[in-house]
C-alpha cells in the first residue's frame, strides 16, 4: 500500500538517503525544510513536494502536515552548544503536536542506543532520548528505531573510523576505543524506515544493530584488513573525552565539537536487544560489519556518495546559513577574464576545485591555511568534496559550503573557515559574442577593526594566491576546450 509520507532532515545523510528509497516504493514524499535551496542538484527533487517550514515556529507547520499518513523526524543537533537540549525538544513538541492536529497515523523517529538507567549515559545520548519521549507525549504512535554506529560512505562514525585508521600507522588509544557497539549498514537502516510504514500498529521501540557486536578498536583493524593497512594500537589507561576529542579535531575533519559528544557516548556499551526488530521486522537480515565497509569503498572508490555526515549545516562551523548582502560595509574585489570558450566549459572548470583536484595555483598555501584554521578550531581542508566534478548547494569544497550554483553560470562559496568577518568566493561565466567572459569575485564583510587589518594585512597575499587560482580556472578551460576539439570523429555517412 502506498501512502503519503513527511520527510524532516532531507538534507541530512540519513534523510537524503531515505527519500529516494521512499521513491523507489511508490509512497508520494513531502520534504519539510527551511531553505527549499539546500535541495538544488538532488537528482529526487523534482519528484518530491517540497514544503517551506521551521521546527522552532510551529505557525509553519500546518501545511506541511496536511494528508499524511507518516511523517518521519530526522533532526538533530550533534554539535551541542548552549541551549541545544530546549531547542531539540522544542522542535519535537512542535512536530508532534502538528501532526496530531493534522491526524497523521504515525511518526518514525530514529534515535540512539543507549540505556536510560544507565548514569554513565551522556548528555547528548539522554537528550535523544528525551525527544523521543516528548513526541510520544504530544503526538501520535511514535515507532522509535534506536541504532549505534551507523556505518556507510559518507556516515560521521565510519568517516572517523576511517580517516583515524588511514592517517595513524599507530594509534594511541584510550578506554573509549574498547567500547563495545554494535555497528549497523546504512542500507539494513534504511531497510528499517522504509519498513516502518506497514510495520505494526502502536508505538514501540526497536533496537537495531549489525550481525556483529565490536568495539571502536575492531573496527578500526577491520577497515584496515580490508585496505590491506597494517596498524598498531597502543591502549592507555586515561585520556578524558575533551582530550580525545582534541586529538580527533586535529588529526581528521571532524571537529572536536561534534567529536566530543560522539566520544562521550562511548563511555558506555551501545549494543542493541534486537529480539522486538526480528519479530516487527522479520524479512530484515542485517549485513556483517566486514560488508558494511566493503560496501562504503566500493561507493567512495566509484563517487557515488549521494550524502555526507557534512551536509547538514549543523556539522559546520555556522549553525544557519547568511545570506550575502553587499552593503556598504561589504569589500569587494573581482577579477575578469575573457575567454574563447563556451560558459559550460568555464563552469566545469570552476565548479571541479577544491578536494582531490586542489586550487590550481600554490596549492600549499591552501593547506597551510586549512592547518592554522584547525589549530584555531576551525573545519580545516581536510573534508574535501563530495564527488570531483557534480556540484550542489549545500556540498562541502574543502573550508567552503557551497552556497548558490546555477548549471554552466555561477557557483557561490561561503567561508566556514575561521576569518574575522564573513566571506565568499563566487565565479561566473557569461557568455560574449567570442565565448565567455570569467569573473571570480571575494567578497569579505569584515567584523570590527580587526577584520578590516586582516583583509589589508593580507591583501598583498590574497591577491597573489587570487590572481593565480582565476588563471587556472581559465587555463583548465581552454584546455577543456581543445581537448574536445581534438577528439577524433567518427566519418558521416556518404550521401547517396
Amino acid at each position: 500500500m502506498t501512502r503519503n509520507v513527511l520527510v524532516t532532515g532531507a538534507t541530512g545523510y540519513v534523510g537524503g538517503r531515505l527519500v529516494p528509497r521512499l521513491l523507489e516504493e511508490g509512497h508520494p514524499v513531502r520534504c519539510l525544510v527551511r531553505d527549499p535551496a539546500r535541495l538544488k542538484g538532488r537528482p529526487w527533487v523534482d519528484k518530491v513536494d517540497l514544503t517551506c517550514g521551521d521546527l522552532l515556529r510551529p505557525e509553519t507547520l500546518k501545511e506541511a502536515f496536511e494528508d499524511i499518513d507518516t511523517a518521519f523526524f530526522l533532526v538533530h543537533t550533534m554539535q551541542g552548544g548552549e541551549g541545544f537540549h530546549e531547542r531539540d525538544l522544542d522542535c519535537a513538541r512542535n512536530f508532534a503536536q502538528a501532526a496530531r492536529s493534522a491526524g497523521v497515523r504515525r511518526i518514525v523517529y530514529l534515535g540512539a542506543l543507549g540505556r536510560s538507567d544507565d548514569g554513565a549515559l551522556s548528555k547528548h545520548l539522554r537528550s535523544r532520548q528525551a525527544v523521543a519521549d516528548e513526541l510520544r507525549a504530544h503526538g501520535p504512535d511514535v515507532l522509535e528505531f534506536r541504532a549505534g554506529v551507523i556505518v556507510g560512505s559518507g556516515s560521521l562514525s565510519f568517516e572517523l573510523i576511517r580517516d583515524l585508521t588511514e592517517r595513524l600507522p599507530v594509534m594511541i588509544c584510550p578506554r573509549w576505543v574498547y567500547t563495545l557497539a554494535q555497528p549497523i549498514a546504512i542500507r539494513d537502516v534504511l531497510s528499517y524506515l522504509v519498513g516502518s510504514i506497514e510495520a505494526e500498529g502502536g508505538s514501540h521501540v526497536v533496537e537495531i544493530g549489525g550481525a556483529q557486536r565490536l568495539s571502536y578498536g575492531d573496527m578500526m583493524m577491520g577497515y584496515a584488513k580490508a585496505r590491506g593497512l597494517r596498524r598498531w594500537m597502543i591502549p592507555v589507561p586515561v585520556l578524558t573525552p575533551r582530550l580525545s576529542s582534541y586529538w580527533v579535531h586535529f588529526v581528521t575533519p571532524v571537529p572536536s565539537s561534534i567529536a566530543r559528544p560522539l566520544i562521550e557516548g562511548l563511555r558506555n556499551e551501545v549494543v542493541a536487544d534486537t529480539r522486538e526488530a526480528r519479530r516487527l521486522f522479520p524479512h530484515i537480515d542485517p549485513i556483517t560489519y566486514n560488508e558494511a565497509v566493503e560496501r562504503a569503498l566500493r561507493r567512495i572508490h566509484d563517487h557515488t556518495l549521494n550524502t555526507t555526515w557534512y551536509d547538514s549545516l549543523s556539522s559546520s562551523m555556522r549553525a544557519r546559513p547568511v545570506e550575502l548582502h553587499v552593503t556598504e560595509g561589504m569589500i569587494v574585489e573581482r577579477r575578469v577574464r575573457q575567454l574563447e570558450v563556451s560558459p559550460a566549459d568555464a563552469f566545469r572548470a570552476f565548479s571541479g576545485l577544491g578536494g582531490e583536484r586542489g586550487w590550481l595555483y600554490l596549492d600549499w598555501t591552501w593547506r597551510v591555511r586549512g592547518i592554522i584554521d584547525r589549530l584555531l578550531g576551525g573545519v580545516g581542508m581536510r573534508r574535501g568534496r563530495r564527488h570531483p566534478d557534480e556540484i550542489r548547494v549545500g556540498d562541502v569544497v574543502d573550508f567552503w559550503r557551497v552556497e548558490a550554483v546555477e548549471p554552466d553560470r555561477l557557483m557561490r562559496l561561503r567561508a566556514e573557515m575561521k576569518v574575522p568577518g564573513r566571506a565568499w568566493l563566487q565565479f561566473e561565466a557569461v557568455p560574449t559574442d567570442e565565448g565567455c567572459e570569467l569573473r571570480q569575485t571575494a567578497f569579505f564583510a569584515p567584523r570590527g577593526l580587526f577584520g578590516l587589518m586582516y583583509w589589508y594585512l593580507l591583501y598583498p597575499v590574497h591577491g597573489f594566491i587570487f590572481g593565480g587560482l582565476v588563471d587556472g580556472v581559465a587555463r583548465l578551460a581552454r584546455e577543456a576546450r581543445a581537448a574536445r576539439r581534438d577528439e577524433p570523429r567518427l566519418p558521416q555517412a556518404a550521401t547517396l
